[in-house]
């Protein structure tokens, strides 16, 4: 029998994304950024996000549809991120969900964003091994989840408890003179730096805990650019860029591999925007290997927010015959990872 089609939207931050998944084959992904719209502020303005999904949403579900092969008739379940994410952004994508719902009369399902990213890995490689660890490292969120049961059981074990890594990625990157978004650039800039050359603090890197603070190392990095400036040295931007990389990278990677000692587990998922960073890719490869650890991580372009993962999320739901949400479920910009699916 021919597994359901499912649309997915997601509309957390800036980017709106429409996928179409049948069971863990990703048949469309498309993504309308609007992050030139946010540069030249530095980061992301809520209302000018809010305004750009308003305006991409219908011609980036007719884009995924075209590319698919498909109808919106021919979608058997609809599902959107319902939180976490900007308040205003989500409630563009879950209005528009319903609206597609309700003309289609097609079951909808609002889901956990957090809980996309590590479903997008099935796209990929297939089921998700039960449990597994899975490491969500992006712009708003630093989190690290025991995950027995992706579409039931999601448990938190440590988050950041200031800036995530993304977001340090950012405002290093302004520190640095770099554009925004901050990681891309600050990989790039890495690549011809010595990830030595500077020894940047790693916050609660020993505390026994699986919490993450990044605000420290962001702010040594700004005091240790401002005391070359004053010196009347220039700042080796790409020695900056690869020590500070490598401090978010170690700390990342060994708070992920003590929790999967910690609970047993021998797989690791990485997902998120950050996940798409070189030196985590590889550095996370080498200890999982060292530590006999199987390592999951999506390509990049799954990485970042994009409608796919809201897709996969959404087909695995459907196949397990969880119900839909209710009709007058509401966007949660603070829906914990423990809800899987907005009642």
């Amino acid at each position: 029998m021919t597994a359901p089609l499912v649309l997915g939207i997601e509309t957390s931050c800036d980017e709106t994304g429409v996928g179409l998944v049948r069971g863990h084959e990703l048949l469309a992904d498309a993504v309308a950024s609007s992050v030139d719209e946010h540069a030249r502020f530095g980061g992301v303005v809520p209302e000018v996000a809010s305004r750009a999904h308003l305006e991409a949403m219908v011609p980036t579900v007719e884009r995924a549809l075209s590319r698919a092969g498909a109808r919106l008739a021919d979608v058997d379940a609809i599902a959107v991120t319902a939180g976490p994410g900007l308040a205003g952004a989500l409630l563009v994508g879950v209005c528009a969900a319903k609206a597609y719902a309700l003309a289609t009369g097609k079951p909808l399902y609002g889901v956990n964003h957090l809980a996309a990213h590590v479903a997008v890995d099935q796209l990929e490689h297939g089921p998700l091994p039960a449990p597994a660890i899975a490491l969500l490292v992006s712009g708003g969120h630093s989190s690290l989840l025991l995950v027995p049961d992706l579409a039931t059981d999601v448990v938190p074990l440590g988050a950041t408890i200031d800036d995530a890594a993304g977001e340090a990625f950012d405002k290093v990157a302004r520190v640095l003179g770099l554009p925004f978004p901050g990681g891309p650039h600050i990989d790039r800039a890495a690549a011809a730096g010595d990830r030595n050359a500077i020894a940047f603090p790693r916050g609660k890197y020993a505390d026994g805990t699986s919490d993450f603070s990044f605000s420290g190392l962001k702010t040594a990095v700004a005091r240790w650019a401002e005391a070359r400036e004053a010196a009347g040295e220039p700042v080796p931007v790409a020695d900056v860029a690869a020590s500070f990389q490598e401090a978010v990278a170690d700390v990342l990677t060994r708070k992920a591999l003590a929790a999967c000692k910690a609970t047993g587990v021998d797989h690791l998922v990485i997902g998120g925007g950050v996940a798409a960073n070189s030196r985590l890719r590889a550095l996370a490869a080498e200890r999982c290997a060292a530590a006999g650890v199987q390592l999951r991580v999506p390509r990049p372009g799954l990485c970042t927010d994009n409608g796919a993962m809201v897709a996969a999320l959404g087909a695995e739901l459907v196949a397990r015959g969880t119900p839909p949400s209710a009709p007058e479920f509401a966007a949660d910009s603070s829906l914990p990872v423990t809800q899987v699916v907005a009642a």
